[in-house]
């Protein structure tokens, strides 16, 4: 058992999922002194998950760590199965027959809840499919999405709800240039919307965007933002928590919201509000939204520790449109364990485990692994600690009945799976770029399977 990785029998890793937590897996795994072979699957024809569909349109930037991916993939040890659902079109235990190990890393696709009243009704949304479907993914191409009303609410003050509200904030001119699905940029551009709202249940120093996501808010075109004074005084706890070096990201948060009580709205037409100290307790309209009630809340407690208390004070705001963005979970892969409540696989420094016992040989990276938190680079150690244990592992790992990929290929193919690879991705890549040129876009996406699949 002990001989694989070695020159008598590479090591077979299968990758669920291909974002940066599965890239940054396979990564650290190509560096190490072992004969591998890594084969990395995922659902959908194209590879880099929420860097493609979750990364906001007007941010290109942060969508450069894609050419570190690539780099990776061109490595002959490494390859990519797109259009491949593990779970549907091959079983978790089918993956064994042909690998040592699985790593599975395919994130956190669904959404929490409020749990609150009113939470189904026409017009209340989640960030996730929003922002999904203004990225182009195809699962979210036949949402509908209500602007013709003047206000517009967002519970949640991450950097996902910073991006919701910049968009809707935004005009067309300065979306046009992006990779922003032009279906969407069309209905956006036709948007009533003049006032979003954005709600925290904490305080403005307890608020979980970064200082970059929240000064583009004071530098929009056609938008100003807007924060009461009253929210901006701070209990004792919060005054020394913004006194500590670690917080520094905090205070310049602060700083930047306390720079909008200045700021005048000059010739801008939408205004963009935060709300501290609010918890939603229920969404009101017959049919459809129409307004939101808030809970007023104070915070207590040590600095750090500080939990939020409801003082049984209430106010309501008029709205036609209504989104939670309270944080990303993980969805069940059938056979893999799965804990409902944390919405991630249980999991022990990254070996897959249920209440009674470890599974050897499956292991799990990023998101699914330790919940969606931290922005891309953070599941770069995260993958690094995964990849240290199936190493530590290596000699307890039961080896596969048929270490072959093209015997995996082979047997997907007779359930009529068509498989894209890295080159076929490469075509599809090429065809996006080439329609983005004749818009003025750095790409246009296929925002359907049968579009990408008829590029390759």
């Amino acid at each position: 058992m002990g001989n694989l990785g070695t020159a008598d029998r590479p090591l077979r890793v299968a990758i669920v999922g291909s974002g940066p937590s599965g890239f940054y897996a396979a990564d650290d795994l190509l560096k190490k002194d072992l004969n591998i072979k890594i084969d990395m699957f995922d659902k959908l024809p194209v590879p880099y998950g929420l860097v493609r569909y979750g990364v906001a349109p007007d941010h290109p930037k942060i969508k450069n760590v894609t050419k570190v991916f690539e780099k990776t993939a061109s490595n002959p040890k490494f390859s990519f199965f797109g259009n491949v659902t593990v779970g549907k079109n091959i079983s978790v235990f089918e993956l064994n027959k042909f690998y040592d190990a699985v790593i599975f890393a395919y994130g956190a696709e669904s959404d929490r809840h409020l749990g609150i009243s009113g939470e189904d009704l026409v017009g209340s949304y989640t960030a996730t499919e929003f922002v999904a479907w203004y990225n182009g993914h195809p699962d979210f191409q036949d949402h509908h999405f209500d602007f013709s009303h003047e206000v517009a609410v967002i519970v949640g003050n991450g950097n996902v709800a910073m991006d919701v509200a910049r968009v809707l904030c935004k005009t067309a001119d300065e979306l046009k240039n992006t990779d922003i699905n032009h279906h969407a940029l069309g209905i956006l551009a036709e948007s009533k919307i003049k006032e979003v709202h954005v709600y925290g249940r904490r305080g403005p120093v307890q608020a979980s965007f970064t200082a970059p996501e929240i000064k583009e808010m004071g530098e929009l075109v056609d938008c100003y933002p807007v924060v009461n004074p009253q929210e901006m005084e701070l209990n004792e706890s919060s005054k020394k928590e913004l006194e500590e070096p670690a917080n520094a990201g905090r205070k310049k948060n602060y700083e930047i919201m306390q720079s909008f009580l200045s700021m005048q709205p000059g010739h801008r037409k939408r205004k963009f509000v935060l709300h501290f100290d609010r918890s939603p307790v229920e969404i009101l309209g017959k049919g459809r939204v129409q307004a939101a009630r808030f809970e007023l809340n104070r915070l207590t407690g040590e600095p750090n520790k500080q939990k939020v208390r409801g003082l049984g004070k209430f106010e309501e705001i008029d709205c036609g449109i209504f989104f939670r963005s309270v944080g990303y979970v993980g969805v069940p892969i059938k056979g893999l364990p799965f804990s409902a409540n944390a919405g991630v696989v249980p999991n022990q420094a990254g070996r897959v485990m249920d209440s009674e016992q470890i599974f050897t040989g499956w292991y799990v990276a990023g998101w699914i692994k330790r919940g969606a938190i931290g922005v891309i680079g953070t599941n770069k150690p995260d993958s690094e600690e995964t990849v240290k244990s199936l190493l530590e592992d290596l000699d307890n790992l039961n080896p596969c009945e048929i270490p072959s990929s093209e015997e995996m290929v082979k047997f997907l193919k007779e359930r009529e799976v068509r498989i894209v690879t890295f080159e076929d991705w490469k075509r599809i890549d090429a065809a996006e770029i080439e329609r983005g040129v004749k818009l003025g876009k750095p790409r246009d996406k296929f925002v359907r399977v049968t579009g990408m699949l008829s590029a390759v």
